[in-house]
């Protein structure tokens, strides 16, 4: 019988036509840029993007050296794991034998290429990956939904064994009211219906990112999009409790 995870993947990837290998890589997603009209959805044709081939060569190359038990994949806040958030990540993360696959910029299809080519899967089967993903695609929060759940799909062929906990695309921008918070929000409610409960696990925290009126303060978020390093504390305090469960 499939998963409720399945039906949902299914029926996302069949809406999105792989049609065109153009990328629209966009850090600030904006109405004008949502190719909505077209049937081509980029977010789910996986391309490289030429400028981190190194990067991801690198990585490919800590993943089989380690062969670790947590992966942490996603684009520049994942990746900000190695700096503002070092000091956390090696009190609470190291001792799992993690591997952080955050590389800054990526959108949902170049995550989708650099697991397909080398990152997962072969000797790489981690207990557990936290997937944090979508903020710099550009189009729908559907067409967005749907990269998403391709690169579940995608490491459920790669490492079926593995668990995901995958969290909501974090807040951006200052005030609640900006296009590019209300994408993510409706995003996050797409992408909610991914969680199963048995190998796919989704867990809001981006509400505990905000103030009380709904703004991003500069402390947590310097730029309104990455976190500082009381924004990483939060995001381990939010997560904490669920990683330890799903890595027993």
């Amino acid at each position: 019988m499939k998963s409720l995870v399945s039906v949902s993947l299914t029926a996302f990837l069949a809406w999105s036509a792989v049609q065109s290998l153009s990328v629209a890589q966009t850090p600030e997603p904006s109405p004008e840029s949502s190719p909505a009209a077209s049937s081509a959805n980029p977010a789910v044709v996986a391309v490289p993007r030429v400028p981190w081939l190194d990067n991801h060569e690198q990585l490919v190359a800590t993943a089989k050296k380690v062969k670790p038990n947590l992966v942490f994949l996603g684009d520049s806040i994942t990746a900000g794991w190695s700096q503002k958030g070092s000091g956390i990540w090696r009190e609470r993360y190291a001792p799992y034998g993690a591997v952080n696959l955050g590389i800054p910029g990526d959108a949902t299809q170049h995550v989708l290429w650099r697991i397909q080519n080398g990152e997962l899967g072969g000797d790489i089967q981690p207990k557990l990956i936290v997937l944090m993903i979508g903020t710099n695609n550009g189009g729908t929060a559907e067409q967005v939904a749907a990269g998403v759940g391709a690169i579940i799909a995608k490491i459920q062929e790669l490492c079926p064994q593995t668990k995901i906990l995958l969290l909501d695309v974090f807040p951006r921008s200052e005030k609640p009211d900006h296009y590019s918070r209300k994408r993510n929000d409706a995003l996050n409610v797409i992408i909610s219906k991914f969680g199963d409960d048995q190998k796919v696990f989704f867990l809001p925290i981006g509400n505990q990112f905000l103030e009380p009126d709904g703004t991003l303060s500069a402390e947590v978020m310097p730029d309104f999009l990455h976190p500082s390093g009381k924004g990483y504390q939060i995001w381990a305090n939010a997560i904490d409790a669920k990683l330890k469960e799903l890595m027993q």
